[in-house]
């Protein structure tokens, strides 16, 4: 079965270049705004999202948000569109929670590139979750327990431990870890993988576990 992309595009050009784009690989489907693709939500969950941010009725920034805040959305991969230059745009919605960005006018090639890409980052194309000494995390459920006990983080820090925990006992440097994390182009404070990593040594601290986030100086951290 194909995997499913949603892309919500007003441009009825754009929208057709989409389609014929991803028809090989994909099932794409276009919506014209945020209320006839939440619609489609209702009865589907896509497998990546194309998003527009100049929208009639809601803009991408606000379907965006929606959609990182709901538990079943929000590790859906989102890709998200503008018109080439608008750098503020892009930092905005990468900061946002978006998980990649592409600039119009985009070619084809790239196109399909960036989708399999993001798609290949997704937790739930993968296995059904990971674990590493007395850490699990399921990635159906969205949900982390350390020593059999829910801890409760923010969606960028269970995206930071699920990559921990894939690749436990090695070394991440920072620059992998912001372009898995944060996606391609990341341009926040260079302090917020930081910021990220305190708050979960806080977390696995209080959840008393035996697993810990080494800082491997120059280069990024390790999960041990």
């Amino acid at each position: 079965m194909k995997q499913t992309i949603f892309a919500v595009e007003d441009d009825a050009a754009i929208q057709e270049l989409y389609t014929y784009s991803l028809a090989d690989d994909f099932d794409c489907r276009c919506f014209y705004d945020g209320e006839s693709f939440f619609d489609a939500l209702a009865g589907c969950v896509p497998d990546l999202v194309l998003l527009d941010i100049m929208l009639p009725g809601e803009d991408g920034f606000a379907i965006l948000s929606r959609l990182k805040s709901e538990s079943k959305t929000a590790l859906v991969p989102v890709i998200m569109v503008s018109a080439k230059g608008e750098e503020i745009t892009k930092v905005k919605g990468l900061n946002m929670g978006a998980d990649d960005y592409i600039a119009k006018p985009f070619g084809v090639m790239e196109l399909v590139a960036r989708v399999k890409a993001n798609l290949r980052k997704n937790p739930k194309n993968d296995a059904a979750g990971s674990s590493f000494k007395d850490i699990a995390i399921d990635y159906a459920k969205h949900r982390i327990n350390v020593n059999d006990t829910p801890i409760r983080t923010t969606l960028k820090e269970y995206n930071l431990l699920s990559l921990l925990c894939e690749n436990a006992e090695k070394v991440l440097d920072r620059e992998y870890i912001f372009r898995e994390v944060w996606g391609e182009g990341f341009m926040g404070e260079t302090r917020t993988l930081d910021i990220h990593i305190k708050e979960l040594r806080k977390k696995l601290s209080g959840a008393q576990s035996s697993a810990a986030i080494q800082t491997i100086r120059g280069v990024g951290y390790m999960l041990t």
